[in-house]
């Protein structure tokens, strides 16, 4: 166990790892963040702050140096990175689960290999595979870049063969991910801790809503019904045994109709969907990635307050700051900002968590708040 006090390192300072590093403060360790914007959120309140790409090499020896264990705050890290890094101190998540998750074709062809259901879906490299499979596809879809697609960015609703022609060379031509369209009851996610000995914990079951691709809100606990609950707690479970996984793992799930789970996506890190955890639960994703990383026993996280978590994009500042006068002023309402600049249209420049005993009550509230927001 590394004690607190010690330092923990940081790949990324964006506000997931700004995050841990207030969660890590909190329970007195210290932290670098290795991360090339000067202004990042997580570096600006870290105790060091690496400017530096995220494959210099020096840079990684430094955080090495001067850390005793470290994490990443997403996927886009570049796992050679992460394998550089765990070849001079103990890293979680391991690089190769990080390979897995960072690029789509790669995570269908796991997840389906080990017998995780997936949406129908097709691989396009070039134009000659979209020829060739266009006559096995159902249309409507969703046509994703295979790496560095997030929030909505990298994906294009395709309707017929003609729209898939020209978004895929409007996505540059590279190699995508063809999902069909499925009927769905909710989108769900679950929150994994997972340690080095194969210990979990397992956060409730969310429920998520997105609005133009970017998650719009998330309710907790889901509103589905307790076999479908404990079947996706169970699935993301056995994923991380199937990964091998240490870490915080996140794993989203459509809820077809009929009840079926569908893996949509994973997340080898904290999510949008884990923040309602800081203010509702007895332990927060982020200082189970703290525990996990340091390794201090995991806590099996209790629920004390039904909760609905609204994100705060850059549209919101479109006429100036929110009125937040209006906005704080009922006591069940917490404010978190990442503390980023310039506010633009869909960029997450914050959180809203509702806690009441009541879910109705939260979600009422919620719609009064997204009203002041001007976002209904």
């Amino acid at each position: 166990m590394i004690q607190p006090g010690s330092w923990l390192g940081i790949l990324g300072g964006g506000q997931l790892g700004r995050m841990f590093t207030q969660a890590a403060q909190s329970m007195g360790y210290r932290v670098a963040v290795l991360d090339p914007d000067p202004s990042s959120p997580g570096g600006r309140i870290s105790d060091k702050h690496l400017v530096t790409e995220y494959d210099n090499l020096r840079g990684l020896k430094e955080l090495a140096r001067v850390s005793s264990a470290g994490t990443t705050e997403f996927e886009n890290v570049p796992a050679d990175s992460l394998r550089t890094l765990s070849d001079l101190l103990p890293v979680s998540p391991q690089a190769d689960a990080v390979e897995v998750a960072q690029d789509r074709i790669r995570e269908k062809t796991f997840l389906s290999k080990n017998g995780f259901r997936v949406a129908p879906y097709a691989v396009f490299n070039d134009l000659n595979d979209v020829a060739n499979l266009s006559k096995s596809l159902v249309f409507p879809g969703l046509l994703k870049v295979s790496r560095f697609g997030y929030d909505g960015k990298g994906q294009l609703l395709i309707k017929d063969l003609t729209e898939l022609i020209s978004g895929f060379k409007n996505l540059g031509r590279v190699p995508c991910v063809f999902e069909e369209f499925l009927s769905l009851t909710a989108e769900v996610s679950v929150i994994v801790a997972r340690d080095e000995r194969g210990d979990t914990a397992v956060f409730p079951v969310s429920e998520n809503r997105h609005r133009n691709g970017i998650l719009d809100i998330t309710i907790a606990p889901a509103r589905i019904p307790l076999s479908i609950l404990s079947e996706a707690k169970q699935e993301a479970l056995a994923l991380g045994d199937a990964l091998r996984y240490k870490g915080i793992l996140c794993v989203e799930f459509f809820v077809l109709d009929g009840g079926a789970l569908v893996i949509n996506e994973i997340a080898p890190r904290p999510h949008n969907s884990g923040h309602y955890t800081i203010d509702a639960c007895s332990v927060s994703q982020f200082e189970q990635q703290v525990r996990v990383t340091s390794g201090l026993p995991l806590i099996n996280p209790r629920q004390h307050s039904s909760a609905v978590m609204v994100n705060l994009l850059g549209d919101s500042w479109d006429n100036g700051e929110p009125d937040w006068n209006s906005i704080l002023k009922d006591d069940r309402i917490r404010l978190h900002l990442y503390g980023k600049d310039e506010a633009r249209p869909g960029r997450k420049m914050g959180h809203l968590t509702i806690v009441d005993p009541d879910l109705d009550q939260a979600l009422n509230l919620s719609r009064q708040i997204k009203t002041l927001l001007g976002k209904q």
